[in-house]
């Protein structure tokens, strides 16, 4: 069994040209980091033309496909019908993308497949994470 949920989805990235520009991006979920999700953006996405990914909580991914979530560096609200914005605030700027909701949908019930929400801590590995932290104390 795979502890790993990846899936490909298409993005718009909103840009200050009237025309979108469409990029595959990959959804992913770790049973091993399993209060998060990442989404990868492939070099043609960013301006630096190196794969970019960014991991923020599966929790507010759930939260903003139905309602506007998130005051940090990650927002996520619905937009429109079928639609879900996402916007990234870094330094250089902000990164403002389109999804499917349905697409993130299907993403959601896959990861709640692999890890239900609210028993996250059930597949967390402490002991391992402590040693990691330790590692090079020594």
């Amino acid at each position: 069994m795979s502890y790993v949920v990846q899936q490909a989805v298409q993005a718009r990235l909103v840009a200050s040209a009237p025309r979108m520009e469409t990029v595959p991006t990959t959804l992913r979920y770790d049973r091993e980091d399993p209060f998060a999700v990442s989404v990868d953006f492939p070099p043609q996405a960013t301006l630096e033309g190196v794969e970019v990914s960014w991991a923020f909580a599966r929790e507010l991914l759930a939260a903003g496909v139905s309602a506007p979530a998130g005051a940090g560096d990650v927002r996520i609200r619905p937009y429109g019908y079928d639609r879900t914005v996402l916007e990234f605030h870094a330094r250089e700027g902000v990164a403002v993308v389109h999804m499917h909701t349905s697409e993130l949908r299907v993403f959601l019930e896959r990861t709640e497949a692999l890890v239900p929400s609210g028993h996250e801590q059930s597949f967390l590995d402490v002991d391992r994470g402590v040693a990691e932290l330790l590692r090079d104390t020594c």
